[in-house]
């Protein structure tokens, strides 16, 4: 066939004897010359002027300026390239039609596709260099277009050629779409003024883009970026080469930021507050607030929502329609020539000529045969391509839509967390204290209710979009199948009430696990505190079977939970072969005949898109619920009551962030880059703060006249307060405990309800006009209040609060609280972490650091609260004399200080004696001397007794001892640098040189090893069952498809599988079906319980080696490994394995399985698809890898940013007061916004990182529909197999994606399993015994005689000696002390006794048999220690005696009664009975050791060890302990290892050791009466 561009087939294509534009071929060659005019001048500039100027220099986004019009551009040049499409296809299809190849009909249409093109991308590159001179060069190409067009247009009218002709249509479309683009282009030059004005408009790119910090560019690229995600490109790629971390991901864009969204959000609420407020019971609707704030966005992602849905029913409609001309070129095809095959083409042709055509074709010069709409879409080639934009248009729409409402939500979040967080500084103190608001309500505000709306908002589309899609689906099915169809819609519709049945057992389910699970960390975490105890007394077993106990009652309520999950999968997988069974038996009985091809597999289709919808309703209602829930919630909160405004300390009310909108001015101009928000904000407090009242007295800082407070219920706490605090002078307020003397401070701070009087703040005096008054904060208190509160963060920074840092004043202030020796012990000094999340201090050491904070503030006023109530004597005089007498005193600052400390009255200046809320006398010492004598006496009395206590006290000293428990602490700290994180093996790899290649094959390799381990321990059995019954339900699957393909085109196939006698034929395929369908039902839920059941069994086995493993664990590992990274293997990592990666593993298998069995499908259909599918599956690996790991870290972000945010409010919560009274409150605020702008980007990037990915594997999706279209025409197989392969085509499009993220999910959840069995490969210490153990009798060790032989001992075998060839002999009986300076080897000896350090040389033999040949658990249990630290459980005080139920009632009270308990007991309720708290808590230091005395005595060994038992006990206890030793383990030899020297004076044997060798060992009295003895030495020192 020869070309030519008008044909050949026609001379008269060429005569233009009627004027040019009467020649059609004339008129289509015209219309290539715009196209031409462009590419040859952009091309030159794309190439040469972009080419070197991008290789020079990287073009930053901050010059991405967008033009007027940008969006309406994007979207009227993908309108035109659609044209374009049509119109060449419209041209090929009727060349198609003609003798010879007209190029004029498709060729200008190609060329008008690529100009367009072009003029986009030429567009894209002048506008990010920001150059708009160039685009004149448009304009003329518009301009040009447009002319041509409607030369063509009007010559199309002058020939009649009527509207209902394609080519007429598109010729019109064509003609608008230029006529606006040439607007658009008008518009950019009316308001840039880049040509033809003499002053063009100059401008700047948006603030997000001129700062380099912000990296998220969603709001900022093209439309076509915006839509693909493709700038996400650089990160996810970049995630190979380096992790992601927060300095990536850079900052939030200002329009997305918690402070915008807030004011946003607080302004339509505030709306709500004015209109409800005359209406006295009505609330304010935060629905409506979200909804004024918020609106617009949701509005759109429900358009594009519905727009995703209409476009999903295209997919059914193509294949019936591609199905439909198959079956019609089928039918022809037999009819002629035994059915060999004619050319497709002319088939087409015939198909298309058959139809008449109505177009008046009227002058004689036209060549082309005009095609009616209907006839251009019966081309199975058109309806193919079609189909594939209509599939990346949906997706495209669908992700759109998700990603506007995930953003969405993430703002709504950010606002809400920040209103909460404003009330949470504003609520009143009562609220707190009294109950009516508890930190745990608080922080599920926080942790849950923000995020139940977040979601909410998240599916809420779906809650308008859904019912819309099921209508549509149905009227579509109905005009399908007639009224077969509704039969199958009932069966959906009727199931889906089941589904949310279901749905609501699976919350509650979740529920009773979380009790049950919170109740088994709770045990869990008493056996790791308290393992050495356990270990020691040989408890390990009964406590792990308590563990065990209610991990089955957990295990059981997992099943329950399993089994929800399980049911809910089968019904998703289920109900759509159930609705298809009854609607294709139903329609064969009732029509008499199968469906046809076209209809079977267009309603198969739309059976699966209309499941979904109806599965996810169940869920999106059940969010519905929760979120109004959550809106009540949030409600009652913002409406309780807020703290009195104190404008008398500010002169102004309370801030909140408005202050940075009114007066710093949020918008662009007025923010200074330079100075953080912050200090803006704090700049803008202070001209706020000016005192309101007129100084009343000049001396004094503070008054308060006539007051009466009452912490919220009415009735006055304090009445009747008139005091005044005199400026610069220390006042004491002293009095009983519980008469009001906090309480006084809190009313000055304005904490408390000011029911009557006035409390007045005196301005300081204007003489002192020193820099250094200035530069105090005077309406802002240093406060330390009673119950110390540490923030989350360093020392150093727990004591500047915020405050400049100082070096002089931060040494003088840590030198009078004496912090510096604790500080010494700390890992990293003052740089260490310590609070909640930090390292534990003692009550102590806390203290002092809230009031060193308060020393080192630079405030005026100083309130101090009891701050030598946790001090011992000699920290507490040394705080008064250093920090308050000389460090305040020296800065003139006004101290009002509340103590019990009576023997400090003579340093006050001014004095204040409450009594039963009043203040019983005010005056100095003189004055209350002379007038109240009564009192002054009292007074004397109590400071004499508090004398003796001190002369007692000044022996336990106190400090040291914290300073030790900080050291025992923080000394496995040092050696946990060998046991470094469990993913060394990873680290390892990363050498300096970083070899490029292992770090990415790292980074992207699944744990396969670790799968196979989690899915080994749930048993091979179970394993098999699992992947056998997948297999056989995915076949099951597949074969009911084939066999629907089979029977519906029946007609025309040579090989039928039933036979072809009507009724039998009928029957045969019916049963058939119907057996396929049941089996593929059952199946359905045999797999889904296996998978969940496996999961259990898996979960199950591993919480249970993972428990007895580390119970059985070394010592050491306990010592070096911290006891929170324990917790979290049984907490998080044991909450994944339980809950998350059954249905991850479920959901992965199962779209893996679909997508593999598609494919599978579509391959056997049309065997070409093969070759198409070795580019998809590349391109689909390299995206999947890049995917893995960016996801990977993001998650990781993710969370590790959740932590500190949610710490953060609930360590707010807990300091109010004292945040209050510094007056810091911006300071956290704005804290709080940036950990909530931390985590909404990191979220923001997850998501936006999911969106990429689902783009593109829908996109690729989308390409194999096409291919798999494509091959099933040009092949021409039987119309049932070709609807099979389109119909599975288009079930991967759903499905990719989700193989993707739960490969990337699982390998996340993977990281649990690989933690637990890092934990699992540990070495257990040695339980057996080397000799027979009936030659123990059972009654030893009965005397108690003990040989040390040679003995030599270390931690582990790659450590040095602790102990090195030790000799002694203890006769049975005596009372040996033992004692030495720290690290001499002490306490390792005791440890030697029961075996639990590695002695690896020489031995110790008890009663004639060497330990080491024992059983361990029975050398223990026949030996007692009591410990430096008393360690009780939660249980009852029988129970903490004697955990194994072996003694009597009267055995447990004998020994209460030695330790001298017995009458504290009895006056419990319950008595022995009753229960002992978490640690003992509700007894004192001294009981509780005194209880582990009494446990020694219960065991009625005749060995008994002291590890340092007095070491942390009062000296009354201390005595208690003497004598019972004396006394009632008279007959029983007691080693004690003394921790103060006078302890061991009265033993029979002293042994003083150093560096783990024996230096003296001699009687007590030998060794004193030696004046160079070391023992001698010691018991000077301790005098």
């Amino acid at each position: 066939m020869t070309v030519a561009f008008c044909g050949n087939d026609n001379p008269s294509a060429y005569n233009i004897s009627a004027g040019f534009l009467r020649n059609v071929c004339f008129l289509d060659a015209i219309n290539l010359v715009p196209h031409v005019f462009l590419l040859f001048i952009t091309f030159p500039i794309l190439f040469i002027g972009w080419g070197t100027q991008s290789s020079k220099v990287q073009i930053h986004h901050n010059t991405w300026l967008h033009f007027p019009g940008h969006n309406l551009r994007w979207i009227l040049t993908f309108t035109l390239l659609f044209v374009h499409v049509c119109e060449i296809g419209e041209g090929i299809v009727s060349d198609a039609r003609l003798q010879s190849r007209h190029l004029h009909l498709f060729l200008p249409a190609i060329m008008g596709f690529v100009a367009a093109t072009t003029s986009i991308v030429y567009y894209h590159n002048i506008e990010t260099s920001n150059f708009p001179k160039l685009l004149l060069a448009l304009f003329l190409y518009w301009v040009m277009a447009f002319v041509t067009k409607t030369i063509k247009l009007v010559r199309y009218i002058q020939d009649e050629i009527s509207f209902r002709q394609l080519r007429f249509c598109i010729t019109g479309m064509m003609v608008v779409l230029y006529g606006l683009l040439m607007a658009v282009e008008i518009n950019v030059i009316r308001v840039r003024r880049y040509v033809f004005f003499t002053n063009p408009q100059k401008v700047k790119p948006p603030e997000d883009l001129q700062d380099l910090g912000v990296r998220f560019l969603q709001p900022f690229v093209n439309l076509l970026s915006k839509a693909t995600y493709w700038w996400m490109n650089t990160l996810i790629i970049s995630a190979h080469r380096k992790p992601i971390d927060l300095k990536v991901i850079g900052k939030l864009p200002i329009a997305m930021r918690a402070l915008t969204n807030y004011v946003c959000l607080k302004d339509a609420y505030e709306e709500q507050k004015k209109k409800v407020a005359d209406k006295p019971n009505r609330i304010p609707s935060i629905w409506l607030a979200i909804f004024r704030a918020f609106g617009r966005p949701i509005l759109l992602s429900s358009t594009f929502r519905y727009l995703a849905d209409l476009l999903g029913f295209a997919g059914p409609l193509c294949i019936s329609g591609i199905i439909q001309s198959f079956s019609n070129q089928n039918q022809s095809t037999n009819t002629t020539d035994n059915g060999t095959v004619i050319n497709v083409t002319l088939i087409n042709a015939t198909v298309i000529n058959a139809t008449v055509i109505n177009a008046p074709i009227t002058p004689e010069y036209s060549t082309d045969p005009f095609l009616t709409s209907t006839d251009f879409l019966k081309n199975c080639y058109v309806l193919a391509v079609l189909l594939f934009l209509a599939l990346i248009l949906q997706r495209t729409f669908l992700q759109a839509s998700y990603y506007v409402t995930i953003e969405t939500g993430i703002n709504l979040r950010g606002a809400l967390l920040a209103m909460i967080y404003n009330k949470i500084l504003r609520l009143s103190t009562s609220n707190l204290s009294m109950g009516e608001m508890t930190l745990g309500q608080i922080n599920n505000l926080v942790a849950i209710e923000t995020n139940q709306l977040m979601w909410f908002l998240f599916l809420c589309p779906n809650l308008w979009a859904m019912p819309v899609q099921i209508i549509m689906g149905v009227i579509l099915l109905y005009n399908l199948l007639g009224w077969s169809a509704l039969v199958g819609a009932a069966v959906i519709v009727l199931l889906a009430p089941i589904q949310y049945f279901i749905a609501t057992k699976l919350a509650e389910a979740q529920k009773s696990t979380l009790d049950y699970s919170t109740e088994r960390l709770k045990k869990t975490n008493e056996i790791l505190k308290g393992i050495k105890l356990l270990k020691l007394y040989a408890w390990e077993h009964i406590f792990c079977r308590s563990v065990e106990e209610t991990r089955m009652k957990e295990l059981t309520s997992l099943k329950t939970f399993a089994l929800y999950t399980s049911l809910s999968i089968f019904m998703n997988a289920a109900i759509p072969i159930a609705a298809v069974l009854a609607t294709f038996v139903t329609y064969t009985y009732v029509k008499e005949e199968p469906p046809s091809t076209a209809q079977a597999f267009a309603s198969l289709s739309l059976f699966h898109i209309l499941v979904t919808p109806l599965f996810l309703l169940s869920t999106v209602v059940r969010f519905a619920v929760k979120a109004i829930i959550s809106v009540q919630k949030l409600n009652e909160f913002l409406i309780s009551d807020e703290i009195g405004d104190d404008s008398w300390r500010n002169g102004d009310s309370a801030l909140t962030y408005e202050s940075c909108k009114k007066h710093t001015g949020l918008h662009s101009k007025a923010i200074n880059r330079k100075q953080p928000l912050r200090y803006q904000l704090d700049s803008y407090e202070h001209s706020l703060r000016l005192p309101t009242h007129p100084a009343d007295i000049n001396d004094c800082a503070i008054k308060v006249t006539n007051g009466y407070f009452s912490w919220g219920s009415g009735l006055a706490t304090l009445s009747n307060i008139d005091i005044r605090i005199p400026t610069g002078q220390m006042t004491m307020i002293v009095g009983q405990v519980g008469c009001g003397k906090s309480s006084l401070l809190l009313a000055i701070l304005g904490e408390m309800q000011s029911l009557e009087g006035k409390v007045h703040w005196n301005r300081v005096n204007e003489t002192e006009s020193s820099f250094e008054a200035n530069w105090r904060n005077r309406y802002s208190v240093a406060y330390a209040a009673q119950k110390p509160w540490l923030l989350n963060a360093t020392v150093e920074e727990n004591i500047t609060f915020g405050s400049p840092f100082n070096k002089q004043r931060y040494r003088a202030v840590t030198d009078a609280c004496s912090l510096q020796p604790d500080i010494d012990l700390l890992p990293f000094g003052d740089q260490t972490e310590i609070g909640e999340r930090g390292i534990n201090l003692s009550g102590g050491q806390r203290q002092r650091i809230c009031v060193a904070r308060a020393l080192y503030q630079n405030t005026n006023i100083v309130f101090l609260d009891d701050p030598f109530s946790a001090l011992d004597i000699h920290l507490s005089d040394h705080l008064m004399q250093e920090g308050i007498l000389k460090f305040l005193r020296d800065d003139k600052r006004t101290l009002v200080l509340v103590t019990h400390k009576l023997q400090y009255l003579p340093h006050a200046d001014w004095i204040i004696a409450m009594k039963d809320g009043t203040v019983l006398r005010e005056g100095t010492l003189k004055d209350i001397q002379t007038k109240d004598v009564e009192l002054f006496e009292h007074w004397k009395t109590l400071m004499n007794r508090q004398d003796q206590e001190l002369e007692k006290d000044m022996e336990a000293d106190q400090t040291t001892l914290e300073r030790k428990t900080l050291r025992r602490a923080m000394y496995p700290r040092e050696s946990k640098a060998q046991l470094e994180d469990e993913d060394e093996e990873e680290e390892e790899e990363e050498e300096e040189d970083d070899d490029m290649l292992t770090v990415m094959r790292l980074r992207t390799k699944m744990p396969w090893k670790t799968c196979w381990l989690y899915l080994t321990s749930g048993g091979f059995l179970l394993l098999f069952l699992m992947i056998f019954s997948k297999l056989v339900k995915h076949s099951v699957i597949v074969a009911i498809d084939y066999w629907l393909a089979q029977w519906t085109s029946m007609a025309n196939n040579k090989q039928a599988l039933c036979s072809t006698e009507q009724p039998a034929s009928k029957t045969c395929y019916v049963v058939v079906f119907s057996i396929l369908s049941g089996a593929g039902i059952v199946l359905c839920l045999v797999t889904s319980l296996t998978v969940e059941w496996m999961g259990l069994t898996a979960a199950k086995n591993l919480h249970h080696d993972l428990l007895n493993k580390i119970i059985l664990g070394p010592i050491r590992f306990f010592d070096t490994t911290p006891l929170g990274l324990i917790l979290n293997r049984f907490s998080a990592d044991t909450n994944i394995i339980d809950q998350h990666i059954p249905s991850t593993l479920e959901s992965l298998s199962r779209s893996t399985l679909l997508c593999l069995s598609a494919i599978g499908m579509i391959s056997y259909a049309t065997p070409q698809f093969v070759v198409a599918l070795v580019p998809l599956g590349i391109a689909f690996y390299f995206i999947q890898k890049y995917f893995r790991v960016a996801s990977k870290d993001l998650q990781e972000l993710d969370d590790s940013t959740q932590l500190p945010l949610l710490c953060h409010f609930s360590e707010t919560a807990e300091g109010l007061t004292t945040i209050r009274a510094f007056r810091h409150e911006p300071r956290f605020k704005q804290h709080m916004l940036e950990l909530t702008d931390t985590n909404n980007i990191a979220y923001l990037f997850l998501s936006a990182a999911n969106r990429w990915l689902e783009v593109r594997t829908d996109y690729l999706g989308a390409f194999i529909v096409l291919t798999a279209a494509m091959a099933a025409i040009s092949v021409g197989s039987t119309s049932g197999l070709v609807g099979l392969g389109l119909l599975y085509a288009l079930t991967i499009t759903n499905y990719l994606n989700w193989v993707v993220r739960n490969l990337a999910d699982l390998e996340v959840q993977m990281g649990a399993v690989k933690k637990v069995n890092s934990f699992l490969n540990m070495e257990s210490e040695n339980y057996d015994a080397t000799m027979d153990i009936s030659q123990v009798p059972k009654d030893w060790p009965q005397e108690g005689e003990i040989k040390i032989e040679n003995l030599c001992v270390r931690y582990e075998n790659n450590l040095k000696p602790v102990l090195k060839h030790v000799k002694t002999y203890i006769k049975p009986g005596q009372k040996v002390g033992i004692c030495g300076r720290t690290g001499s080897g002490k306490s390792s000896l005791s440890l030697a006794f029961f075996r639990m350090v590695d002695i690896f040389d020489g031995r110790i033999v008890i009663d004639g048999i060497d330990i080491s040949k024992l059983p361990l658990d029975m050398l223990r249990s026949r030996l007692s220690i009591i410990l430096q630290d008393p360690i009780l459980f939660s249980g009852s005080i029988r129970f903490n005696l004697d955990p194994e139920c072996k003694c009597t009632d009267e055995t447990l009270w004998e020994a209460l009664e030695i330790a001298q308990l017995k009458n504290m007991v009895k006056a419990l309720p319950g008595g022995l009975d009753a229960m002992v708290t978490e640690g003992g808590e509700n007894f004192s230091v001294g009981q509780r050791q005194l209880f582990c005395l009494a446990r020694a005595f219960v065991r009625k060994s005749s060995i008994l060890i002291m590890d340092e038992a007095t070491a942390s006990i009062d000296m009354a206890t201390e005595n208690i302990l003497q004598k019972v030793v004396m006394t009632a383990f008279a007959d029983r030899t007691v080693v004690i290892i003394a921790h103060r020297v006078h302890t061991i004076l009265t033993a029979d044997l002293v042994i003083v050791m150093k560096r783990g060798v024996i230096l003296e060992y001699d009687t007590p009295e030998n060794l004193l009466a030696q004046e160079d003895s070391i023992f001698a030495s010691f018991v000077r020192a301790d005098m």
